[in-house]
C-alpha cells in the first residue's frame, strides 16, 4: 500500500486486484504543466505506472480507467496522451467532465483498475 499524508493510499493491491486512487498533476510547488491538459495527463500516467511497479504490475496490467477533465473541450489532449501510453492495451474508459477538481489549475485527474494473472 503506497501511502498518503492525507488519509488515503495511492494504490492498494487485495490479492490481484490493484485500484488506484484518482490522481493529479500537482506537486509540492504546485499545479504541474499549467494549462496543458495534454502534458498533465502524461504526468498523471507516469504517476500511475510508477505505483502499478510499486505493486510488482504495469501499466499493461490496467483494465479500467475513469478520466476526469475540468474542462471536456480537453478530451482530445488528454486522449493523445492516453494513446501515446496504452496504445495497443486499449482497457475500459470512461472520460466525464468533472467541473471541478480540488485545484482550479488541475485539468486532469485519473483513476484506474489493475488486475493481475491468478
Amino acid at each position: 500500500m503506497l501511502g498518503s499524508g492525507i488519509g488515503y493510499s495511492r494504490a492498494v493491491r487485495a490479492g490481484n486486484i490493484i485500484v488506484i486512487s484518482g490522481t493529479s498533476a500537482s506537486g509540492p510547488d504546485g499545479i504541474l504543466h499549467p494549462g496543458d491538459a495534454e502534458q498533465q495527463t502524461i504526468v498523471v500516467l507516469e504517476r500511475i505506472g510508477a505505483a502499478l511497479r510499486e505493486l510488482d504490475a504495469s501499466i499493461d496490467n490496467v483494465v479500467d480507467k475513469h478520466i476526469f477533465l475540468r474542462n471536456m473541450s480537453d478530451w482530445e489532449a488528454a486522449g493523445r496522451a492516453h494513446g501515446s501510453v496504452f496504445g495497443e492495451i486499449r482497457p475500459a474508459t470512461t472520460m466525464i467532465q468533472a467541473g471541478a477538481l480540488i485545484d482550479d489549475g488541475l485539468l486532469v485527474e485519473i483513476a484506474a483498475s489493475a488486475i493481475l494473472a491468478s
